[in-house]
Order: C-alpha cells, then structure tokens, then sequence
C-alpha cells in the first residue's frame, strides 16, 4: 500500500458516522479495511450497501485533506485524492460533482471536527481564561494530531476558492464570537464592556501564527505555544500583570 494511502480507524468511522450506523457495523468496516490495505475487499457483501458508500465518502474526504496538505489544494488533481483514498474514479462522482465540491464537503467535515473537539474541551473550564485555556490547548492537539485537516483548515482555505474563504471566515467568526460572550458574561457590573474588535484580533493573530508554522510544515511541538497564546489573549482584556500569569503558570 502506498505510504499516502489514508487510513480510517474505528475511532475515526465512530467519530464521522457514529450517529448514524451502530457500532458493531462500523467495527467491522473498520476490519475489512485494515485487511484490504485502506481498501474494501473486491465483491464485499458483508456490509449494508449504504455503510459501504458513506465509508467510501469519508475515504474520498480524507484523501483530498491528504492531498490538499502534501500538494496545495491548486495543484491537486481528482486522481490525487483517487490515489490516496484507494477509491475509483466512478465512485468519486457518486459523491462529488468536482474537486471543488470535495474539498468544501472536506473542509466543513474537518471545520464541525475542530469545533467539537475545542468545544468539548473548554466545557470543562471554569472562568473564561480556563475555558481559553483548555480550548486552545485542544486546538494545538488538533493540528498535531490530524495535521492534514490542520493544514487545510488553516493554510489552503485561503487559496482554495471563494465559498472556501467564506466558510474560513465564518469559522473564525463563530470563535471570536465565542471568546467575546465568554468575557462579557463575566465583564463586573458598572464596568464597560470589552470591544467585540479585541475577540476578533485575538482569534485572527492566533490564526495567523499556526499560518505561518503550519506553512512551514512544522506542525509538531505546537503545545509549546499555549501560554505565549494566552499571554496575547489576556493581555487586552485583564492587562499585563494578568497577562503575565499565563507565563509563570507554564513555568511552573
């Protein structure tokens, strides 16, 4: 098997389809895969058709994240993806009318990943900087973790194609949306309300430092950032000394 086959594990195919097909099914898709090499045994009959097919649309999204973080999503092609997500040419066109159309289905599968797993994460915080806290420390996770819907998320997006810049932007919207109303709700009575600009600069700088790594092709060691990140996020909101709190909780 190729070294850019993708793979899909059972935690992934739980995660993607865990809603709609049980998890018996989805264990054993999981099995005939790794025994085919990242592919579907030739003849399978052992799966429902429509598990077989939505396996297959998962397949193909991965492969173009895959292909997209390698190439640069201008110079990828249908037989790119074709050839890292071991799937035929006829079954792309099932799902997809072009590569366009893939990537904006790939690109919102990665984004609704991403803001699970952030969200998730940040539930478990108490206080708007422990919730910024726990979500960023997830964020940096994410990119080092699945680097190619990282790297698709945050570098090809704005290269990609217009409805691919737009979804971007309202992803970094709904985050800055997100930090505004977690510091307002906490904003001392009599005491003015924070600039809803702060939320987005703060968002956009943090997304403009994993651009520039990320572009580099580093995206290992990111955790390393946390508490300059959150230095850069408390500093317009609660001020230096505040601010400098992150850095010597990192110090220990």
């Amino acid at each position: 098997m190729s070294a850019d086959r993708v793979k899909l594990s059972h935690e992934m195919l739980l995660a993607a389809l865990g809603d709609s097909w049980p998890q018996a099914e989805l264990s054993a898709a999981a099995e005939l895969l790794s025994g085919g090499e990242g592919q579907f045994p030739s003849g399978i009959r052992s799966l429902p058709p429509d598990l077989v097919s939505a396996v297959q649309r998962e397949r193909l999204l991965a492969g173009m994240l895959r292909a997209t973080a390698q190439l640069g999503y201008r110079e990828v092609s249908v037989q790119d993806v074709l050839d890292r997500a071991g799937v035929s040419r006829p079954t792309f066109y099932e799902h997809f009318e072009n590569k366009e159309d893939c990537f904006l289905a790939a690109y919102d599968s990665a984004a609704a990943r991403l803001r699970a797993q952030v969200e998730g994460a940040a539930e478990a915080g108490e206080g708007w900087r422990e919730r910024l806290r726990l979500g960023l420390e997830q964020l940096l996770r994410f990119v080092g973790e699945a680097p190619d819907a990282a790297i698709s998320l945050i570098v090809d997006a704005r290269a990609a194609c217009p409805p691919a810049l737009a979804r971007r932007d309202e992803l970094l919207d709904l985050f800055s949306a997100c930090l505004d109303s977690q510091v307002r709700a906490e904003t001392p009575p009599g005491e003015p309300a924070p600039s809803a600009i702060a939320a987005a600069g703060i968002v956009g700088g943090i997304e403009a430092l994993l651009y520039s790594r990320l572009n580099r092709g580093e995206t290992e060691g990111l955790e390393g950032l946390l508490p300059s990140l959150m230095y850069f996020a408390v500093l317009p909101y609660e001020g230096h000394d505040a601010a400098g709190e992150e850095l010597a909780l990192a110090a220990g």
